[in-house]
Order: structure tokens, then sequence, then C-alpha cells
């Protein structure tokens, strides 16, 4: 039995490429392909494939939200992305929204064609460097949040308040702007005020 297979890329050639790429394969069957997430959910509705391979960044609906859209609107199809970008910006939000693979477009055939073949039968699979990334992320967990009162202090600091002048601001005592500087560090991953102040700005945490 053959695994139908809907295309979704914004670029005309890379379509041609993948649909003349599957030809090859008897037991792989292109049913429809679309530029787009929004057209791509279109023909993933009126085909019902057995798996949609889809790139991200594409005009209008595209990346995770149309993965979303795909998994509410057509549960039963598998999504394997195929795209350039391994970014963690790109791939975190791709596989929580419910894609099943993660490929890059440098994969080499053959490698493509098993990815299709195993997302079809329910199985999970990620290119080597998508991989890696996953596993980095996991062993590497995302810092903890800052509270309020804590960005609070960070922001104080990087105004160059000390802190007998930050618990004066903040009504609190200098030991407790302390408790609080220690949390700050601990959670950044930094070890002084100068080394808080730099990856509050990195992350956002500050204006």
């Amino acid at each position: 039995m053959s695994v139908r297979l809907v295309i979704v890329d914004d670029h005309p050639v890379v379509r041609d490429g993948l649909r003349g790429m599957f030809a090859e394969q008897p037991d792989l069957e292109v049913v429809g392909e679309a530029g787009d997430g929004a057209a791509g959910l279109d023909v993933a509705l009126r085909e019902r494939p057995d798996v949609v391979l889809t790139d991200l960044r594409m005009p209008g609906l595209g990346g995770a939200e149309f993965i979303a859209l795909l998994a509410e609107r057509v549960p039963s199809v598998r999504v394997l992305v195929l795209t350039t970008y391994d970014d963690d910006g790109d791939v975190l939000p791709a596989l929580t929204s419910g894609a099943i693979g993660y490929l890059l477009k440098d994969s080499p055939r053959e490698e493509v064609f098993r990815a299709v073949r195993a997302a079809a039968s329910g199985e999970s699979v990620l290119s080597p460097a998508v991989a890696a990334r996953v596993l980095g992320r996991v062993r590497s967990p995302a810092p903890a949040e800052l509270s309020e009162r804590e960005r609070t202090v960070l922001s104080l600091v990087a105004r160059g308040c000390t802190n007998k002048e930050a618990a004066a601001i903040l009504f609190i005592s200098e030991t407790t702007v302390k408790t609080h500087l220690v949390h700050i560090y601990t959670k950044l991953g930094v070890s002084d005020r100068a080394a808080a102040v730099a990856a509050g700005y990195e992350r956002g945490l500050l204006p």
C-alpha cells in the first residue's frame, strides 16, 4: 500500500524536484501540493494524505501555526518538516506543535524516503543536526524565570544603583536586595552584577 503525500513549499522548483524524486518510488504517491500553509491546509482537508511534507517559513500561514492547524483539523496526518532552518526558534515550535519529524533540505534523498515511510508509520524522525540540538536543549533546560521583584532589582542595578540605594527605592532591607541578587545570579548563570546586567539585556529582561 502506497504512502499518500502532500508537499507544501513556497518554491515551485523545490516542489517540482521533490515530486520528481517521489515519482521514482512506487510506494510513495504525491497526491497534492501547495505554495503556502493556507493552501496546504485546504489540500490536506481534501486529500486526507498520510504525510504532509512541509517547509516552515512561507508567506502567510506557515511554521508552527500551520502544523498546529493540521494537527487540529486533520489529526490523522503525519507532518514531516523539510527545511533549511535548524535553529531553536524553528525546531522546537515545530515539534511542540505536532510535527513528527524534522529534516534539513541537504539530507540525502534516501534519508528523505526513509523519513516519509517512517512518519507514515508513526515513527519520529530527526536529522542528526536537529537531534543534537533537541538533545542539547533537554540536557540544558531553559533557565528559571526571574520574578517581578527580581526583574525590578536587576533593572535598578542596570541603572547603577547600589544595594543600599535599591533598598531605599523598594522600601526593603539591603540584606533582602542581596538575597534577590543571589537568586538572580543563580537563575542567569552568572557570578557578578556586570554579568547579570549583560545577561539581562541579552535575554530581553531589560529594556
